[in-house]
């Protein structure tokens, strides 16, 4: 039986090779700083590359919100996370909120951020370092960081042109607007828009298909994937041979195969 590792302010399951990593600080509507949702979400990450029977993550908030992202009431304080001279705040961050983004973009498997309520501030950049998105009718979405006279810390800006292009990306974060989940999917940030009760439903219906495929092709394809936009055709080319001689000498390969070719003689 696969070990999950014990979190202290999320819950983590694992059924039928999708992880579902709730985060569960409705009391700070889930703000990843002031909490230990950063190192909850890490240990996640880290976990996951581990662990062979996980072909999915999928990401969701306790409560009504997803993420509220940093905590105001600290940065009102000077405390916590937002404390110290420019040389102490900047290392806090480093060692703190920025360890999100490195640990995420290095997780090999899909990961589906589940938005059930706001996701705002650093929450709005947590669901964007995610490869899917589906939000419930009941999200909102919002770079406000500007609104607080800060700039995205944690790598929005860095995220979200990437996802929707420069000049959306720029609006969005240079206004600091909030925006409803239509909207958010009419910009492209999310896939679907789905009614409140019906939203783990969505995201584990896409989850269970996708861990439904070959898991070692699956995490291989994903890397594929995350490495095109940054390499040139012939060098990436090079790269896709080399992972496809890999995949037709898996035995995940073979039953692919032959699974394939059972339910064509059937037809």
């Amino acid at each position: 039986m696969t070990t999950v590792p014990k979190l202290t302010d999320a819950l983590l399951t694992l059924e039928n090779r999708v992880a579902t990593l709730t985060l569960n600080r409705h009391d700070l509507r889930n703000a990843l700083t002031g909490s230990n949702l950063i190192d909850d979400i890490v240990t996640t990450a880290e976990w996951v590359n581990q662990c062979e029977d996980v072909s999915v993550l999928v990401i969701t908030g306790a409560g009504s919100a997803f993420s509220a992202g940093g905590n105001i009431r600290d940065m009102a304080n000077r405390s916590g996370d937002f404390a110290g001279d420019v040389a102490e705040c900047a290392d806090r961050y480093r060692k703190g909120i920025q360890r999100i983004p490195l640990a995420l973009q290095n997780v090999e498997v899909p990961i589906i951020a589940a938005v059930n309520g706001p996701a705002i501030g650093a929450g709005f950049d947590l669901a964007n370092m995610a490869d899917i998105r589906i939000a419930s009718d009941n999200a909102k979405f919002g770079e406000t960081f500007l609104n607080l006279g800060i700039i995205p810390g944690d790598g929005g800006a860095w995220f979200m042109q990437r996802l929707i292009g420069y000049q959306r990306a720029f609006e969005l974060t240079l206004t600091g607007r909030v925006i409803d989940a239509t909207e958010a999917k009419e910009l492209g940030i999310v896939l679907e828009v789905v009614p409140a009760d019906e939203l783990m439903n969505a995201a584990n219906a896409m989850a269970n298909r996708m861990a439904s495929q070959p898991p070692k092709a699956t995490r291989l394809t994903k890397r594929l994937m995350k490495m095109a936009p940054r390499m040139e055709l012939k060098d990436f080319l090079d790269v896709c041979a080399n992972f496809q001689g890999m995949c037709h000498n898996e035995p995940e390969h073979l039953e692919a195969v032959n699974k394939m070719l059972e339910a064509m003689s059937k037809k």
